[in-house]
């Protein structure tokens, strides 16, 4: 018998892949995204949609700055479900073993506002859980004490009963100091090893 009461998933490179060079590299060469990435430094304002800003007014903001990169800066709003994709089809599996067992099912994830209504669209199982912990609609973003705190407060569960698979070192760290218990993703079949452990799903289920 287990004491989880809630398994809180990770959506970046836990559910669906986050390595938007990919999409850069077929579309526009490894080359010019190279250029792209480094000259408009896209990650740092990216982590300001996390925190809240809106994507496309964020695109708007930068075409001025950098007008060279004019088409590049669009698809990063145009092309969003392109870049945050495919699906882990193992780990979204397991979400939906989880979902058909009754466990209570959590996201806490850093994602803009914007963007990942974007996503529940194009991937339907991203309208599975029962509490979205979205960083951008609360304004917080992990590894950010604040956002547990906000969590555990929201659910009312005990954080020892909180089980959170996350591919970020940081984040997971961040969870165990509350006293989450925690699994860094590396692998889907690593994290449905750890599903089976807990006594959530069977080998059976986890496949």
């Amino acid at each position: 018998m287990t004491d989880i009461q809630a398994v809180i998933f990770d959506i970046g490179n836990v559910l669906i892949e986050w390595q938007p060079e990919n999409f850069y590299d077929r579309t526009v060469g490894e080359a010019r995204r190279r250029a792209f990435f480094a000259d408009t430094d896209i990650h740092s304002h990216h982590a300001e949609i996390d925190a809240g800003a809106s994507l496309p007014g964020m695109i708007e903001t930068l075409i001025p700055r950098y007008p060279e990169y004019e088409r590049e800066l669009r698809m990063w709003n145009d092309n969003w479900n392109d870049l945050a994709s495919p699906v882990i089809p193992h780990s979204v599996r397991l979400l939906h073993a989880l979902k058909a067992k009754g466990t209570t099912l959590f996201t806490l994830t850093n994602f803009g506002h914007d963007n990942f209504p974007l996503s529940q669209t194009v991937y339907p199982f991203l309208t599975l859980f029962d509490r979205e912990y979205v960083s951008g609609r609360l304004k917080m973003i992990k590894p950010d004490p604040a956002i547990y705190a906000h969590v555990e407060a929201d659910c009312g569960l005990a954080p020892g009963t909180l089980l959170f698979a996350d591919d970020r070192p940081e984040n997971i760290a961040a969870a165990s100091a509350r006293g989450w218990k925690t699994h860094l993703f590396e692998t889907p079949q690593g994290w449905a090893d750890r599903l089976v452990a807990e006594g959530l799903l069977t080998k059976e289920d986890a496949k």
